[in-house]
């Protein structure tokens, strides 16, 4: 599965939103090279052959290598940041907004894994503003998942003596599928996102975990 088909529909990242089309040709040609390469060693020229384009051709679009994976980690993030928040807002006790949360999470690193594996573990990559952004970008999603596991505590759905601790697991579980999931697994996104948010019932002492 190609990074376009992964990303079609706009079910794992909203690069309708990237225009002209020649810019959203490049930001993707970008996140494949990323994905395979790395950022270091993607140059500008491999990010145009892919797009089927000229090197100077990029540079209309985006002036550094850095500015295409900077648009590629924020529109990422906000995306898993309306997901979490979607949950966390919804109706129904902490649990079941959790168990959606994950799943929903865990559905949305699997389907666009290849996509998903560059916004999570690039941010190293960008420079301390463009980094800054982000980093700002992931303490909502933090806190978002907080939020929930703060709630389930309160209400005594929950068994939680280091929130912050688990909120960091939880988030880490979730992001780790992108590295692993094969679409040509044993099991497909809904399942893996439904197998996770079981366990991560399970972590959070979640009184009715087998039926949630």
């Amino acid at each position: 599965m190609s990074t376009a088909e992964e990303t079609a529909g706009g079910d794992t990242q909203p690069w309708g939103e990237v225009t002209p089309d020649a810019a959203r040709r490049l930001l993707l040609a970008a996140v494949e090279a990323f994905a395979e390469r790395g950022y270091h060693a993607t140059t500008t020229r491999d990010i145009a052959g892919r797009a089927g384009m000229s090197p100077a051709a990029l540079y209309i679009h985006y002036k550094t290598k850095e500015e295409l994976l900077h648009r590629i980690s924020r529109i990422g993030h906000e995306k898993a940041l309306d997901i979490l928040r979607t949950a966390a807002r919804g109706e129904g006790a902490a649990t079941e907004r959790l168990a959606d949360a994950v799943s929903s999470f865990v559905r949305w690193h699997a389907r666009g894994r290849t996509t998903a594996r560059v916004v999570q573990y690039e941010l190293d990559s960008l420079g301390p503003d463009a980094r800054a952004e982000i980093v700002g970008l992931r303490r909502q999603v933090d806190a978002e998942v907080r939020g929930i596991i703060e709630d389930g505590v309160r209400s005594g759905e929950f068994d939680v003596p280091d929130v912050p601790g688990t909120t960091l697991a939880v988030l880490s579980l979730c992001i780790d599928v992108a590295r692993w999931f094969n679409v040509d697994g044993p099991r497909t996104p809904e399942q893996v996102g439904e197998l996770y948010a079981d366990l991560v019932l399970r972590m959070v002492g979640a009184k009715n975990a087998e039926t949630a």
